[in-house]
């Protein structure tokens, strides 16, 4: 499951994204919507841990993208 609680981000005076909060379940499809300059690639920079959100939590399974582990191969 992927968390998303109440993720902040600004860039100098700029909003990135302002309190954005998801839940995507495994098994289901859910689509992350919105129009140019919305923040969805910034809210995902968040969640893999590419930028550093200002407030909030993104998780993966209940942890932060940087602490899973790779899946071992068969």
């Amino acid at each position: 499951m992927i968390e998303i609680k109440n993720l902040s981000k600004k860039y100098g005076q700029s909003d990135g994204i302002i309190d954005v909060s998801l839940t995507a379940e495994p098994g289901k499809v859910t689509a992350f919507l919105g129009p140019n300059g919305a923040g969805k690639s910034t809210t995902f920079r968040l969640l893999l841990g590419l930028d550093r959100a200002d407030s909030g939590s993104a998780l993966i399974e209940g942890k932060p993208y940087r602490d899973l582990t790779a899946p071992s191969g068969p």
